[in-house]
Order: C-alpha cells, then structure tokens, then sequence
C-alpha cells in the first residue's frame, strides 16, 4: 500500500474523532476489523493508528487496543492567575492561606533541623514508619478505624492517591462508577488514562444505594468513586446510615470502592467513614491540602490489608517514595496537636464565609458548611456563558459543566469561599456576582 493510503486512514479516523463519531476514550476497531472493512492490510491500519499516536489523537495499550485519547479541562475548572489582586478567585478550593503561613514557616524550619541521613535517604516501604503514623492519627481523629502503619500508604496528596488507585486496580477500557456530579480531577484522570466514566445517582443524602446497586449490576466497574463528605460540587454530606448502606453494597458485590474522604475534618461531629464498614473492600484517601496548604503534598492511603502489597509496587514503580520533608513538617504539624487546630480554624472560617455568601447571594437555599458553593443560576443564565461574563468582569467561577460525568449540563456554578484571603475582597466579589446573578443574559449575548 501506498504511503498516502494510511495517511488518509488516519485523517478520516481524526475527522470521526472531531465529529465525535469516536467519542474520548473509546476503543477503536482492531488492525484487521478495520482492515477488512476497508479493504486493506492490518499494517495498512497499524501504520495510520502511529501516526494518530504520534499527533496525540490517540494511544495504544498492549494487550487492550486502541483507544481515543481522552482530554482534560481540569485547568478551566480550577484556575489559579498568577496575579491574584486583579481577580476574585471562586475556582480554588484551598484553605485560606494567610491563616496558616505562620504556622507552615515554623514547621518546614523546625524540619530542616530534623534532617538525618536516614531521612534524605531511600527507605522501604514507601515511606517512614513515623510519618505513616502521624497518617494514621489524622485519620482517626476524624473517624476512621483500622488504620495502622502497615495498611497505610504516603502519597504525594490525594490527587496522586486517586491517580495510583485508578491505575493500579484498573485497565484501560474500565468501566468507573463515579458520583453524577463529581470533582474534575477524578474525570481527567479517567479521560486522560483511557477509562470509562458512568455517573451515579445522587440524592439529598449523597450516593444513591439502589442506583449503585443497579450501575454495578450493568456496567461491572473495575471500581466505584465517591466523595463522602463536603461532596465536591454539591456540598452534600452522607450521614452513617446512608454510608452503611453504601458499605453494605459494597461488600455484597464484591467491588472495590475509593473513599475520597478529604473534607472530613469539617465536619464538627466525628463520622464514620465508608472504609469502616466495608474495610475489605474500601482505598480511604485522607490528605493534608484542604487542611493545612496545597503546597504540602502529603496524602495519606489506608488500603485493604491484601492490597497492601500491590499498591506498595506502583507507588515504588512510579516513584519510590514521597518526599520526606514534607512528611517531616506534616509530622510535627500533626504530633503537636497544631494540625488539628489549624483544621478547626478554617473549619469556623468557612462556617463565617458559608453565612456570608447567603447574606448576600439570594439564589442560596442550601446551608453547606464546606469551603464552597454549588449555587444554582436564574433561569436567564447558562453556566458557561455566565463563567465567561464572569470573567471578563474579573471574577473566576467553575462551570457547572465541568463536574458533570454524564455529560448533562446542570445550571449551576460552583463558588469556593476560602481562596480569596480578605474578606473585605470576599465579600466584594460575592456582591459583584449577586449583581451579575440579576443581570440579563441578553444583554451580553444578543440573539
């Protein structure tokens, strides 16, 4: 075959994939089925699905296929300017910084005097034992059981404990069941790793166990996502009964489920995480970025005692061993008590913050008690046009199309509270958007 035979392969498979004809993440036909089909040779097809490699149309995984390369807008969805003066910043969910600087400078200062050669150096284990213990007490304090330092892993934050999960106990092609509405992050790791995405049901109480129950039963998912409390959008939060019913289909499929768990410290009532009802069964991720500063990647993984072993290789395989220092700081943050106490000082800011937003923004009905927001907009409005508007007056909101899983547009936009440090400057830019809330869509986009 001519050389120009798989260069128009490739090009009528790149204008599918435009017209979305071959959605994000789907296999495409094998050499040969593609071959017969078109009346060529199965090196013909290989040929053009390189170059598709090559241009980043698509990617290969041996033993599985072909697929379409998924795409991430996680850096639409979460913007941070480099000049935060000229922007109110809605996008970031992070703690308010300036509350914690002081006590961030002396614990990395204090850490630099701890250094030894043991602790600059490879350890076993991915980790050491003295800060996978200063893990396991964050996440008892606010809740979890089981948790101890063999079963607990260190991460560099959630997001890479979400990315070794989804590798490790999946393949591409996988089905995971995912919350309807669900942070971005769990969708560009998906997108971006050739996994299949299927949003489940939710309800005022969080996760819908029939419909889990059901997903489970069509799709068999390699494993289910769910984020438990201060759900990222909605705010929602699962009280225990709901997580026992959660647990309990868990344990009767036999599924692996990732407990996303990192919003528990704002709860001022201690409960119970899935993990202690399904233990057999449930990845609890808890991390130190919402608490303490995104800059402290130290996340904390209590695997099912059998996994251990199988998510010890990947983390070695993909890159050994956290950072210690980080874990050194987390450390004396958490083993002098001062972690908590930070915790509890950004959770009584976001309780202030969350009252000022319904002070101000009429279109609140819930009463959220987490870092943001998921306000639902005027009948006028659609989200992105009203993220763009919002931009171009400086104000930096996430569409609600962002955490969508299905795909369905819902009419919201989702507000962090805590990025902007002033809360004079909060409370500015809340009153900005109340008046853009108000303002007619037509004005802006005529026709």
């Amino acid at each position: 075959m001519s050389t120009s035979k798989f260069v128009h392969i490739a090009a009528t498979i790149e204008k599918k994939i435009d017209n979305g004809e071959y959605q994000p993440n789907s296999k495409l036909p094998t050499h040969r089925l593609l071959a017969d089909e078109l009346g060529t040779t199965p090196a013909t097809v290989a040929k053009a699905y390189k170059l598709l490699n090559d241009k980043g149309c698509v990617e290969s995984f041996i033993g599985k296929g072909t697929f379409v390369r998924g795409h991430s807008e996680l850096d639409q969805a979460i913007q941070a300017p480099e000049d935060d003066e000229h922007h109110y910043n809605f996008s970031l969910l992070q703690p308010c910084l300036s509350k914690n600087l002081p006590a961030l400078k002396h614990a990395y200062r204090e850490s630099a005097d701890q250094l030894t050669n043991s602790l600059i150096g490879y350890t076993e284990y991915t980790g050491h034992e003295s800060h996978r213990a200063a893990g396991v007490k964050w996440a008892q304090q606010y809740g979890l059981q089981g948790g101890n330092t063999s079963n607990t892993l260190l991460t560099n934050g959630a997001q890479h404990a979400l990315s070794l999960l989804i590798d490790s106990l999946s393949q591409p092609g996988d089905t995971l069941l995912v919350d309807e509405l669900t942070y971005p992050g769990i969708l560009a790791i998906a997108s971006m790793s050739g996994r299949q995405v299927v949003g489940v049901t939710l309800d005022e109480h969080g996760l819908c166990p029939h419909a889990l129950t059901a997903a489970i039963d069509e799709h068999h998912p390699a494993l289910v996502i769910t984020i438990p409390r201060h759900q990222n959008p909605t705010g929602l939060s699962m009280p225990e009964w709901r997580k026992k019913a959660i647990a309990e289909v868990i344990n009767q499929t036999h599924t692996w489920l990732i407990e996303d768990d990192i919003y528990g410290f704002l709860d001022e009532q201690t409960v119970a995480p899935i993990a202690n009802f399904a233990p057999d069964y449930t990845f609890h991720i808890s991390a130190l970025s919402k608490a303490i500063s995104p800059a402290m990647r130290c996340g904390y993984l209590k695997v099912p005692n059998g996994q251990v072993a199988l998510l010890q290789a990947h983390i070695r395989a993909n890159m050994w061993l956290s950072s210690p220092i980080n874990f050194i700081a987390a450390t004396q943050l958490i083993e002098s008590g001062k972690a908590f106490n930070l915790a509890a000082e950004q959770r009584e800011t976001a309780q202030e913050r969350q009252k000022i937003a319904r002070s101000i923004l009429t279109a609140v009905t819930c009463h959220a008690s987490g870092y943001h927001i998921w306000l639902p907009l005027p009948s006028q409005w659609q989200p992105d046009r009203f993220t763009l508007e919002a931009k171009n007056r400086g104000i930096i909101v996430t569409s609600g199309s962002y955490f969508c899983a299905n795909g369905e547009q819902t009419p919201h936009v989702r507000l962090s509270l805590m990025a902007i440090n002033s809360e004079q400057r909060l409370i500015s830019g809340l009153q900005a958007l109340q008046n853009l809330l108000t303002t007619d869509m037509n004005s802006f986009f005529p026709g």
